[in-house]
């Protein structure tokens, strides 16, 4: 199910998916409804008033709710351990005191956005956010401010690498589309991923931590202080450890570009998928963190058992926003909005823009509104002919686009509200604004970039 598998009235659609999502809001903020009844009745309102035949909508639902566990289900499993063992055995609150040492506390939200902002460039967005928001509940902890200081920041960093900067999917996936080389991509990306990481990610967190405060995840309070009142473990030993899945993944992505025997090829290729890499990870922290540290296997079992609680509603809601997302995309909103802006007559910076975040605004999965947006872009004639550094001007519009406006489709969305305990009302007031900043500033790169190119 790729594409729309049932062609609704436009008008109708339009309707039934801006009456659909009001549903959700009212039913969640309003009625305090659980969010995974409030989605799941959200989608069935929009797929029913759209028209979409009873049995495809069912169908649409149970393929909604597979394609989007798909993937992420071990690595938040396994994140969740990872994370698990990195806090009860003091190697976050390690992290923390170098970060606070070294940048002070005032700038160690500069220290998340550029970490985030590195990871994001190789790492899918899920695998970073549960790899390194241990970090950010670390410098929570330890400086009692609101997890959003340091969260946002982090969570910029990761969304900005992943749109901008290759070799991250989104940034590579539309500069191939519209034959970008990746080389003039990196040039023009990196600069405009470190004005977001600023803009969305350091200003915007330190504004926001003093606006919402919201506590530590209740899994995370739950665990002793026992890793800060005992010797903490070596920061060289849990620098080392974090890098393990990250240094993994990268590995199999330089071996893309590079020859290889094909032993050490399927070898890279293996250790570095997600799930085997955050394997490997947490066989590590489970031994260096826990067993050397003086943790016996029972000690270790309650510390991954207690990490996992949360695991099982998370995805729960991930998946309902998921469906949405299905739902609106099969029933044909990507084919309504792209040919309408192409033919309006706005510069091409602008229209590249709206389209992705039309797109990702109706059906909430930023690599298909890159996709679509691309896939639009490259086929208008305007487009062709155009310098290397205007299409890349073009990429960073579409990647943008394709990551502003965040909300309650967006398995994203559901994703950071539920690791930070956030109600919807503050994850809209935090996690969308900051989304929005990241797409809005690669809307101003991109027309600077084209008055110059």
């Amino acid at each position: 199910m790729t594409e729309a598998v049932f062609t609704a009235d436009p008008a109708r659609l339009i309707i039934s998916a801006v009456a659909g999502i009001a549903i959700l809001l009212i039913l969640i903020i309003k009625f305090k409804l659980h969010p995974v009844l409030s989605l799941l009745i959200s989608a069935l309102a929009i797929g029913l008033g759209a028209g979409m035949p009873v049995n495809t909508l069912m169908e649409t639902v149970e393929y909604g709710a597979g394609n989007t566990l798909q993937g992420i289900v071990l690595l938040i499993g396994l994140g969740s351990m990872f994370g698990g063992i990195l806090e009860v055995s003091g190697g976050a609150h390690s992290i923390a005191q170098a970060m606070i040492r070294g940048f002070g506390e005032k700038k160690a939200g500069w220290a998340l956005g550029i970490t985030g902002l590195l990871v994001g460039t190789t790492v899918f967005f899920e695998a970073g956010v549960v790899i390194l928001i241990p970090l950010a509940f670390g410098l929570a902890k330890k400086t009692k401010k609101s997890t959003l200081t340091y969260v946002l920041p982090l969570l910029a960093g990761l969304a900005s690498g992943f749109a901008f900067v290759p070799p991250s999917t989104g940034s590579v996936l539309v500069a191939n589309m519209l034959g970008v080389n990746l080389g003039v991509m990196i040039a023009v990306g990196v600069p405009v991923a470190l004005l977001s990481v600023i803009v969305a990610g350091v200003l915007w967190g330190s504004f926001c931590g003093k606006k919402i405060y919201t506590e530590l995840p209740a899994n995370m309070r739950e665990f002793s202080d026992a890793g800060e009142e005992k010797k903490l473990p070596p920061l060289g030993l849990v620098a080392g450890i974090i890098i393990i899945p990250l240094a993994l993944i990268l590995m199999r992505t330089v071996t893309a570009y590079f020859t290889f025997p094909g032993v050490v090829k399927s070898v890279f290729d293996f250790i570095g998928t997600p799930f085997v890499a955050l394997i490997i990870a947490t066989l590590f922290a489970m031994y260096f963190l826990g067993s050397k540290q003086g943790y016996s296997g029972e000690d270790l079992k309650k510390i991954i058992d207690r990490s996992l609680k949360p695991t099982g509603m998370i995805l729960l809601v991930i998946t309902g926003g998921g469906i949405i997302r299905w739902v609106l995309q099969n029933a044909g909103m990507g084919e309504i909005i792209g040919p309408a802006l192409e033919k309006s007559g706005l510069p091409l910076i602008l229209i590249a823009f709206l389209i992705a975040a039309l797109i990702r605004s109706s059906v909430g999965a930023a690599v298909v509104a890159m996709t679509m947006a691309a896939g639009v872009m490259a086929a208008m004639p305007a487009v062709q002919g155009l310098s290397q550094l205007e299409l890349a001007a073009l990429v960073c519009a579409i990647t943008g686009g394709a990551t502003a406006f965040s909300h309650v489709n967006d398995s994203g969305f559901w994703l950071v509200g539920s690791l930070l305990e956030m109600d919807e009302k503050n994850t809209l007031k935090s996690w969308t604004v900051m989304e929005t900043l990241i797409g809005l500033v690669g809307l101003l790169c991109a027309f600077v970039l084209w008055a110059f190119a």
